[in-house]
């Protein structure tokens, strides 16, 4: 059985030794906004108790968000107005979503049960036991649903009624952390990190495997220095898969093998996000770093908000990267350069990444809140 870090822990590692008090979170400043934040609308899922949501993100489609909670509820919204379509009460203690494909919405819960709701009304089409805890949105491909459970196992669902199709397995260490990477589905293949530093492609059809690269080995005497766990999802852009580990590297990975073109020593527990020229990293100390898509070199860093238990950051169309933190703000930053452009409040800690859509971004906090907000560029300002 998996032991779990709690993030104190993170916070010990990271700023504590026997002769310094812990660093506090930086204070925020104010700066000249260069975008205008419009909050368009507000809706909540499971309840206003604060709860630990770190596997219930948001999903996102053309025209609906969806969203769930810890007390078992999953609902769709209105994209544009926010207006509730649907609300099922699944009546398990949730705790890994929202993934969304092939007319289904599919979530996890603490006692590794499996549900696949209709998209369209919310009926539950099927549920199925996986024998794990589920920290992560399961990821739907045109024949299976795709779960990756705490044990180490990667499971492969039948679309149409969830019987098992297939089982991948990783070792899990001694002491990881709270969390686990959500599959990513990139052509006939899944793609997933996990705990030993590794990241690995399987048949979406048959579960064999067809690449395993160690991305960081770990290091250390101890089993906190030795933790590598790769617990974001990686990010597919054509044919090059870009990944992120806790005390270990960034790399960019050819997705036919599994070979590492290029990496760099950078820890992050929340992950990244890409765009047609860089990539950019919320590090395990709240910086955040833009480099290069093809040859990993950095083009900023911003330490504004360091140590302020960021999200990971979220390519937004308008020119912006969001990020939200322990006290529930977001945080708009220049894609070029990394200047702060705007900031706003959505309510409680934000752990999952904001979801951008066309004009739209969507966050949800740590009590379910969801929130929509709009950007655009204030007249005289300065692009970011």
């Amino acid at each position: 059985m998996k032991r779990l870090l709690a993030f104190c822990a993170l916070v010990l590692l990271a700023a504590c030794s026997k002769d310094k008090d812990i660093a506090p979170p930086a204070e925020l400043v104010d700066f000249p906004a260069t975008v205008a934040v419009k909050r368009v609308w507000t809706a909540s899922v499971g309840g206003d108790g604060e709860r630990l949501r770190l596997g219930l993100g948001l999903g996102v489609d053309e025209a609906r968000v969806y969203g769930a909670g810890h007390d078992g509820e999953v609902a769709a919204f209105e994209l544009h107005s926010g207006r509730a379509l649907w609300r099922t009460r699944t009546r398990s203690p949730l705790s890994g979503g929202t993934g969304v494909g092939e007319g289904l919405v599919v979530v996890g819960s603490a006692k590794g049960e499996v549900i696949a709701l209709s998209a369209e009304d919310g009926a539950i089409r099927w549920r199925r036991k996986v024998g794990g805890e589920i920290l992560s949105a399961p990821a739907v491909s045109a024949r299976s649903v795709i779960v990756r459970t705490v044990d180490g196992r990667l499971h492969g669902l039948a679309l149409a009624d969830g019987h098992a199709l297939w089982q991948q397995e990783q070792q899990v260490p001694r002491l990881t952390l709270r969390g686990t990477a959500t599959p990513v589905i990139a052509g006939d293949e899944a793609i997933c990190g996990f705990d030993n530093g590794r990241v690995v492609a399987v048949n979406v059809a048959s579960g064999d495997q067809v690449w395993e690269t160690m991305v960081a080995p770990p290091r250390g005497r101890t089993e906190l220095e030795r933790l590598v766990d790769v617990d974001s999802a990686v990010q597919v852009r054509g044919e090059d898969v870009y990944v992120v580990g806790f005390q270990g590297r960034v790399a960019m990975l050819a997705r036919d093998t599994g070979q590492i073109w290029w990496s760099r020593e950078l820890s992050s527990y929340r992950g990244l996000d890409v765009d047609d020229d860089a990539l950019y990293v919320s590090t395990s100390d709240g910086e955040i770093v833009a480099l290069r898509r093809r040859t990993g070199v950095e083009l900023w860093r911003q330490n504004m908000l360091a140590r302020r238990g960021l999200s990971a950051p979220a390519v937004s169309a308008d020119g912006t990267l969001a990020v939200g933190d322990f006290q529930g703000y977001v945080h708009w930053f220049g894609r070029a350069t990394g200047a702060p452009a705007a900031r706003a409040s959505a309510g409680a800690r934000i752990t999952n990444p904001p979801r951008a859509a066309g004009d739209l971004l969507f966050v949800i906090d740590e009590t379910g809140r969801i929130t929509a907000f709009r950007v655009a560029p204030l007249p005289g300002a300065q692009s970011p």
